[in-house]
């Protein structure tokens, strides 16, 4: 008997539990990402309105994933409905390429342990990160280009002339020297159309070069004078060099001052890849006036990324965005992590910072992996005093029951419906497999990705056991117990491997 027959005959037009990664998952992508959550999900969110910090921990296939799509949902539905404060999302969730050029910058030793490579990568280098995701986006809305990084909720006005002033025009070419990372158009081209962009002069720059050419030119105009009326001396021939030098040391002063700045830049973002030269070509073309004090991140430092961010913020709020919201997931999939527990810790604990997490106005979503808790719990009074975890809005365990298993099941029936229909999954299987029996086996799969497997498992299991010729429309308690006690073996030997590696 087909799965289509089985289901059509229970008013439901496609299979709910076919998929089981919800980014790919068009059920919960097209139905159910705004009606069905998992109980923590207010905890979670919180107020749009005020950004917080949320660490939430849960096991694979328990909906992190899931919850960060909704996040990003709710999120584009609070911007269409308060243009003027709105929420800047980053979606900090694909770690390989700053990882990858991070560890290009480590000696050859380091690069081929991966344990090495994580124990090297500090708060700066996730913040590095961090802003140039929200950076890349920004200037790729404002450029009107596409690119990784963009975000859905991001959204901005065409004309910037009127809300951005001098000085943040100035933060944001700032910002876009240093972590622009778009590889669609190259570092030039995209810095020349931002400037036009943004209708930022910096005419005074070519101040010194044409005293440098001034200077060059009168004393070429003296040389040829006193070489024509034959009074043209060796003592002349080297006051001549001098002069022509001293013409040229303004330039010379801003050049070497605008090198060291691009070369600690350069050496210091270790995520990204900033060429010196290019970096100081930019910084060239900006006023003394607008590079003086300013903070890059030329140090193996916070600091300057603290302020860098809050330039950020600046531009934002001039934009129409009251505060900004970092999604952190999937840390268990970097090729350098690998899944191991270790590894993740040596990652992502340098975020659990209480001054980087408790920044006003900027909210994290830290969706981790369920076996750091353990980690967490072991660590020293120093971590916890620096962490303050307690004040994270911290969400131990991402648990389902199996009552909210139960429900979720038959939300996901109610969303692929026939016209009409009213599916529910007790009219799917026997008299004998009751109510309370579903829920009690529901909760030994313990998330929806589990139940999912094992609901479109045990249809296709009793599907293959009859035809459409003979068809029978609910599942026996035989083929209902003998698929979950297999799917249960298989899952715990599957834990157990996952606890060893």
């Amino acid at each position: 008997m087909r799965t289509e027959k089985f289901l059509q005959h229970h008013g439901v037009s496609m299979n709910p539990f076919a998929e089981e990664d919800a980014q790919t998952d068009p059920v919960f992508k097209n139905r159910c990402r705004t009606s069905t959550f998992h109980p923590v999900w207010d905890k979670v969110f919180g107020d749009p309105a005020d950004p917080a910090t949320s660490i939430v921990f849960g096991e694979k296939g328990a909906g992190k994933t899931a919850m960060r799509l909704q996040i990003m949902g709710k999120l584009a539905e609070h911007n269409r409905e308060n243009p003027d404060a709105k929420i800047w999302v980053i979606e900090y969730d694909d770690f390989n390429p700053f990882l990858d050029r991070f560890a290009d910058r480590l000696p050859a030793r380091k690069q081929r342990d991966s344990a090495k490579v994580l124990e090297e990568w500090k708060l700066w280098d996730h913040m590095d990160a961090i802003l140039s995701l929200g950076t890349t986006n920004l200037v790729n809305l404002i450029l009107g280009t596409q690119g990784p990084g963009n975000a859905p909720p991001n959204q901005i006005a065409n004309d910037l002339r009127s809300k951005l002033d001098k000085y943040q025009k100035r933060d944001l070419l700032l910002l876009s020297a240093c972590y622009d990372d778009s590889l669609s158009e190259s570092f030039a081209d995209r810095t020349n159309k931002l400037r036009r962009k943004l209708w930022y002069g910096g005419w005074s720059t070519y101040a010194t070069p044409l005293l440098g050419w001034g200077v060059s030119a009168a004393i070429a105009a003296l040389v040829i004078y006193l070489i024509r009326n034959e009074n043209f001396t060796a003592l002349w021939g080297w006051l001549a060099v001098v002069l022509v030098l001293l013409g040229w040391v303004p330039w010379m002063i801003r050049w070497w001052r605008c090198h060291f700045e691009a070369r600690g830049v350069a050496k210091n973002v270790r995520a990204l890849k900033r060429d010196t030269s290019s970096l100081r070509r930019l910084f060239m073309r900006m006023p003394d006036r607008d590079l003086h004090g300013q903070p890059l991140p030329s140090r193996r430092r916070t600091d300057d990324r603290y302020e860098l961010l809050a330039k950020f913020q600046g531009v934002l709020t001039s934009l129409g965005f009251n505060g900004i919201l970092v999604l952190v997931d999937r840390v268990d999939e970097p090729h350098l992590v690998n899944g191991s527990v270790e590894l993740m810790r040596d990652f992502v604990w340098s975020m659990l910072d209480n001054k980087f997490l408790k920044q006003p106005g900027v909210g994290l979503k830290l969706l981790l992996a369920n076996e750091l808790v353990e980690h967490l719990n072991r660590e020293t009074r120093e971590f916890h005093q620096r962490a303050r975890i307690d004040k994270q809005n911290m969400i131990p365990s991402l648990d389902w029951t199996g009552e909210a298993l139960y429900d979720l099941a038959n939300a996901r029936l109610e969303a692929c419906a026939q016209d009409g229909a009213t599916p529910e999954l007790r009219t799917m299987f026997d008299d004998g497999v009751s109510d309370q029996r579903l829920i009690d086996a529901f909760r030994s799969l313990r998330t929806p990705r589990n139940l999912f497997k094992f609901l479109y498992r045990v249809i296709v299991a009793h599907c293959n056991s009859h035809t459409d010729a003979n068809p029978v429309w609910k599942v026996p308690k035989e083929t209902f117990e003998s698929t979950l006690a297999v799917y249960g073996r298989e899952q715990a030997a599957t834990d157990r491997g996952l606890s060893v590696s």
